[in-house]
């Protein structure tokens, strides 16, 4: 079809007018832009599986996501074999309603039918026990105390199998204590805006904020903000061990010739003060 000949002007003119009374920020949908910015499911899904096959020899079957949010991971985790089942649990039913409006919209109708969600606590025990356990993008650190973190990873514990695995991931580095904003480019299309906003030395508690900023100007100011107590690797580890897990590691990412993350991610004991990284903290039951 060819472009129609405009009849009305002054018609033309209004729908232009109402048009642009709409910023890209109050068009734009916060939680795409968050899995665009932060969540890498597919990478995650499949260094669950390698590391569960490293350990136990086998291939896990079973996911619990806590604080799933859109359970993204939960989608490419049923993605990875026909047998893998997903439970996502989390408190919060707008962005569960988007990832099953969104995320499980990508999948076909069997895979969909291995996706059970639960409006719920974390610190709830299930009925079925699960080979991976998974609290990605420093979720757990809601629990600001001993008492609290203890209590949620020996629930875990109890969620999961024999040959049980739970994965975490962990930030850290001189950089992270220090108020700042940093900002990434995400495809041409806008401004991923991490804010480290507060940080107490003395109690460790922590503030930060999400923002999107658009190339007309606009922002969707604190899409999404974390109030948490910024713990360190050894705090962790020492309560995963007092939660009942044998062993823990730690899982850090290579570089390459620029000093930029190669995506090898390897155990270790010993790292580089790098002023800002992030890694992974792997417990075996």
């Amino acid at each position: 079809m060819g472009k129609p000949k405009s009849k009305d002007k002054s018609k033309s003119k209004l729908k232009t007018s109402k048009k642009s009374q709409h910023t890209q920020a109050e068009t734009a949908d916060k939680y795409r832009c968050y899995q665009l910015s932060v969540q890498e499911p597919e990478h995650e899904a499949e260094f669950f599986d390698d590391v569960y096959q490293q350990e136990y020899d086998r291939k896990p079957v079973t996911l619990r996501e806590d604080f799933c949010g859109t359970h993204a991971v939960c989608c490419e985790w049923v993605k990875l074999d026909d047998d893998k089942t997903a439970l996502g649990v989390d408190l919060d039913p707008e962005c569960v309603e988007w990832g099953i409006a969104n995320n499980q919209s990508e999948l076909t109708d069997e895979q969909r039918t291995r996706i059970t969600l639960e409006l719920d606590d974390v610190r709830t025990v299930s009925k079925q026990k699960y080979d991976i356990l998974a609290a990605q993008n420093f979720s757990f650190w809601l629990f600001k105390t001993r008492k609290e973190l203890l209590e949620y990873l020996k629930i875990a514990h109890k969620n999961l199998g024999k040959e049980g695995m739970m994965v975490m991931d962990m930030m850290g580095g001189g950089e992270c204590y220090v108020p700042q904003e940093e900002e990434r480019d995400i495809d041409g299309k806008f401004t991923y805006v991490w804010e480290q906003h507060s940080y107490n030395p003395i109690t460790h508690d922590a503030s930060f904020y999400i923002h999107f900023r658009f190339k007309d100007g606009s922002e969707i100011h604190r899409a999404f903000e974390y109030h948490w107590r910024f713990w360190s690797i050894p705090e962790v580890r020492e309560l995963l061990e007092e939660a009942g897990f044998s062993k823990t590691e730690v899982f850090w990412e290579g570089e390459d010739e620029d000093g930029e993350g190669d995506d090898n991610w390897e155990t270790t004991e010993e790292a580089y003060p790098d002023p800002s990284w992030i890694c992974y903290i792997t417990a075996y039951k």
